[in-house]
């Protein structure tokens, strides 16, 4: 089982904002790399904390954990909280929190502290295309990316302007007395290095562009416009920095048979008056292939059936949609001769007059079941 995040920072589950960050502060700040060199157990204790911190100092995440716990991330392949984080994570997200601490900055990212400024590549983008059925199961796709890799043979030195820190500073003098600030290295661009030897085939960086296959584990329930992340898969960066992320945007395609609305489908099923007086049985599309229903005898047209848990999975892993059948009756738009004398016997027949009863509900009254 995961420890509880309020337990790991120490706070109750009514902390604020505030005190959220104060908590998390403290434990980083004791349990920090440069604090305790080669220690594995605090490096753990420092992934923890920060991994506990990434999700409730996010008011959306924390909603949702606060509610779910740590299902509400389950199933969803790493995208979703703050598991899997790693110290370069770290060190780019939450750097600021530290304040004056370990030499005016968070010391992975050139703020002192001994350890070599890093910098990170570029992200990429790209649009994958799913059907409802790899949606409603979850999938693995197999992309090719074209993305900027360390060309081999390409070696770096330490930048002589900075010393390998990244850093420059400067000191000028001001009203207020002498003044030192400190800035990104423009010949390292803040890597702490500098090309040495490369290939003819590599840029200025010594980065080639090279086509590889990346494999995505999609999780189940996700929609269109959703952005996924695959950490490390983007541009490298230049100095044996940190890899860029690979971005994936969810496209949904448009099914034959199904409208999705969240977690739920909707299907139209047309019939015939005949079916719709005699009843039927009816074969319909659902995710997971062809099922048959049973249509009553006097069904109504508007008459909405429901496939509980035939619909899409939540991501967050809990339950799933269901499949709304709307059976509509189709009125033939035109008639033989013997059709038409049949309907005009049939038209003043009692039990051909509509006759509602009290439980029948009418259009709106569905709709508004429908979306309450």
């Amino acid at each position: 089982m995961k420890e509880d995040y309020y337990e790991i920072l120490g706070i109750s589950k009514g902390a604020s904002a505030a005190e959220i960050k104060k908590a998390y502060r403290k434990m980083a700040v004791k349990y920090h790399p440069d604090k305790n060199p080669d220690d594995k157990t605090a490096e753990e204790k420092f992934k923890k904390a920060a991994e506990a911190y990434e999700v409730l100092s996010n008011p959306d995440k924390k909603a949702r954990y606060d509610q779910f716990g740590h299902s509400a991330f389950e199933g969803a392949g790493g995208f979703g909280g703050g598991g899997g984080m790693n110290m370069d994570d770290i060190f780019s997200q939450f750097g600021d929190i530290f304040g004056g601490a370990f030499g005016g900055g968070f010391s992975g990212f050139g703020g002192g502290g001994g350890r070599q400024a890093r910098v990170k590549g570029s992200n990429l983008r790209i649009r994958v295309k799913l059907t409802l059925e790899e949606i409603a199961n979850g999938v693995e796709k197999k992309i090719k990316v074209k993305r900027k890799v360390q060309a081999p043979g390409t070696t770096y030195k330490t930048c002589p302007s900075c010393n390998g820190s990244g850093q420059v500073t400067k000191i000028s003098n001001t009203i207020l007395g002498r003044m030192q600030t400190s800035a990104p290295c423009t010949q390292c661009s803040g890597s702490g290095q500098i090309i040495d030897k490369k290939p003819a085939d590599a840029d200025a960086h010594g980065l080639k562009v090279s086509e590889e296959t990346v494999a995505i584990k999609i999780p189940a329930g996700v929609e269109d416009g959703m952005q996924l992340k695959v950490s490390g898969k983007g541009n490298d960066a230049p100095g044996n920095g940190i890899p860029g992320d690979l971005l994936v945007l969810i496209e949904e395609k448009q099914h034959e048979h199904l409208q999705r609305e969240g977690d739920n489908l909707h299907y139209d099923l047309y019939i015939t008056i005949a079916d719709a007086a005699l009843g039927a049985s009816k074969e319909i599309s659902t995710v997971n292939g062809k099922v048959r229903i049973k249509v009553e005898p006097g069904v109504q047209s508007g008459k909405i059936l429901r496939l509980r848990g035939k619909g899409i999975p939540s991501l967050q892993g809990y339950g799933k949609g269901d499949l709304l059948v709307h059976v509509n009756v189709w009125t033939p738009k035109t008639l033989t001769k013997e059709q038409r004398e049949f309907f005009e016997r049939m038209k003043d027949d009692d039990n051909f007059k509509p006759n509602p009863e009290k439980g029948d509900k009418s259009f709106f009254e569905k709709v508004k079941d429908m979306f309450s």
